[in-house]
């Protein structure tokens, strides 16, 4: 059985054992009306390559996207959240959904790596940061000007609700409510919707603390309002809803700091200046770009550096699990041109920080702000906020869930649901995100089921 109209929700942090008739029923009327599995995802388990991988059906060590961010050797500089979708390789389903059904049409509400992308509609956020410091909200949009014709029933997207000490529901609300309106005015055939609420409420509490409980009852509550929007509508009751958790998060309680470790070893130089003490790249023999539960470290001269000395050096160091140098890193999946020389693994109650400083006077400034892409990683401090200093705090063991390493273990399952029962997804079956683009071209009558 087949559906014109699939919606994919794209929700990190959900797990099967979050889903129940009291805290979720909109989720769990999906999951019995139709079908609940585990969903395994392909290492590195973070956002970027997890949805590169769902959406070309290639492992990362195939499609290219091996971190949330990524370092450019060429001119020695850290680059995250690029946003821009050439980075990514292999077809991805925008691109199958048109060869092989003229006339069906997309839509992706702010996923990752997105920009130029061959869907038909896209939003996500582009805030324009202005030369006097201050940033104007902004949405990068396909075709121009879709933005501006939902600013008009929307307004601006919340983008301090998003992400950052303010992050909370209403950033969900609004791309909810958005893409109601876009369904209401185009009706995309295929509509994948990002939901990252559960990711940052497990992030700061942990994801079995009653916060993230909380944000469950939140996001489902939001859930069943755009679900009964949408039987109201154009497209009516002809929906298959279609829910992704990307990954499971874990309790973390410590933090390990590579580029310390790095620094303490003579293989990472810093420059002290007016704005504290910055990574000097282009001299640095070393440098790990973390990623929460995991890490690439990047050496300038690998054919004359000591790799197996540099990977001796995190071997021993407390809360890493794993270490995988050279051909080595095939073992992981990630032998990949863009991929560190060296990958670092945490153990499931650890994560990575990305501070190379050694007392928090000489942190940068940007340390204590919300800025995604000058910190050389993931910072998921950014989450909390310092009433003394008026800033983020330079406090990792705040953190307490994390993500990234591979699932091996019951507790890293993700939650697949299904709204459509005898479809292309089994409740008996454990699947993997390689297997969730033909899934969905499954249920939307494009690829045979097997």
């Amino acid at each position: 059985m087949s559906t014109d109209y699939l919606i994919f929700l794209s929700i990190p942090g959900l797990r099967p054992q979050d889903v129940d008739a009291a805290t979720t029923p909109t989720l769990h009327g999906w999951a019995t009306g139709g079908a609940m599995a585990e969903l395994t995802p392909t290492f590195p388990c973070v956002t970027s390559p997890v949805q590169a991988t769902m959406w070309t059906g290639r492992p990362p060590g195939k499609h290219g996207v091996i971190a949330n961010g990524f370092f450019h050797r060429e001119r020695s500089e850290v680059q995250f959240w690029v946003a821009h979708n050439d980075v990514i390789g292999g077809e991805q389903i925008w691109e199958t959904i048109h060869r092989r059904r003229p006339g069906f049409t997309s839509a992706v509400w702010h996923a990752q790596n997105i920009k130029g992308a061959a869907a038909d509609f896209i939003i996500t956020p582009a805030p324009i940061h202005e030369p006097d410091g201050t940033t104007k909200l902004w949405c990068y949009s396909k075709p121009d000007g879709l933005y501006q014709e939902l600013l008009g029933a929307m307004g601006h997207f919340p983008l301090k609700h998003y992400w950052g000490p303010l992050a909370n529901i209403e950033s969900t609300r609004w791309i909810l409510g958005a893409a109601q309106w876009l369904i209401d005015s185009h009706a995309p055939n295929f509509h994948w919707i990002y939901i990252p609420h559960l990711d940052y409420a497990s992030q700061k509490f942990g994801p079995d603390r009653d916060e993230a409980r909380g944000a469950l009852v939140e996001l489902d509550a939001e859930l069943g309002r755009f679900a009964a929007g949408v039987a109201a509508g154009a497209i009516g009751n002809k929906t298959v809803y279609l829910v992704a958790g990307e990954y499971a998060l874990t309790d973390v309680s410590d933090v390990i700091y590579p580029n310390r470790l790095l620094r303490e070893a003579g293989l990472l130089n810093v420059r002290s200046g007016p704005d504290g003490e910055m990574v000097d790249l282009a001299t640095s023999p070393a440098l790990a770009m973390v990623d929460h539960q995991f890490a690439h470290v990047f050496v300038r001269d690998p054919q004359a550096a000591d790799i197996k000395g540099i990977a001796d050096l995190f071997r021993s160091a407390s809360g890493v699990a794993g270490v995988y140098e050279g051909d080595r890193r095939r073992e992981i999946g990630l032998a990949h041109d863009r991929a560190g020389e060296i990958i670092l693994v945490a153990e499931h109650s650890h994560w990575f920080a990305y501070y190379w400083w050694l007392d928090d006077e000489s942190a940068p400034s940007f340390a204590r702000t919300v800025d995604i892409h000058r910190k050389p990683g993931y910072d998921p401090v950014e989450l909390f906020f310092d009433p003394v200093t008026r800033g983020i705090p330079l406090d990792a063991q705040l953190v307490r869930g994390s993500h990234g390493a591979p699932a091996t273990a019951s507790a890293q399952q993700a939650a697949l649901i299904c709204s459509q029962a005898g479809s292309a997804v089994k409740s008996a079956r454990t699947y993997r995100d390689v297997d969730i683009k033909r899934i969905s071209l499954q249920l939307l009558g494009l690829e045979s089921q097997t």
